[in-house]
């Protein structure tokens, strides 16, 4: 019997994207952009040396939910983001290269 091997790809990006269609590659990224912004509440929250049952106005329970949905509510993320002794800005920048600068949507501070 032969040993086949299979040639794995240098970049699995780029195999994935080759193999996938549009729709999919856009729910893909979507998907991944939703489990970044979850991983960076805990993240930041962690980096301040904060426990989940140590931010001021939140539960235990409420925290790890605010951590690990899909959406949030821009008052629940300013609320959260004072709890944590910190201010929120948005704003708005453009996706192409241009000379244009960002313009600044909300700024809130404790």
């Amino acid at each position: 019997m032969k040993n086949l091997k299979k040639k794995k790809p240098k970049d699995f990006f780029a195999f994935a994207e080759s193999v996938m269609s549009k729709k999919e590659i856009k729910k893909a990224y979507s998907k991944a952009d939703n489990m970044i912004f979850k991983l960076k509440l805990a993240e930041l929250r962690n980096n301040f040396g904060i426990k989940q049952s140590d931010l001021e106005g939140f539960s235990q329970v409420s925290v790890s939910r605010i951590e690990y949905r899909n959406d949030i509510k821009i008052s629940t993320l300013i609320d959260y983001i004072h709890a944590c002794g910190l201010g929120l800005e948005i704003k708005a920048v453009p996706l192409k290269k241009s000379k244009k600068e960002e313009f600044v949507l909300l700024k809130s501070s404790i």
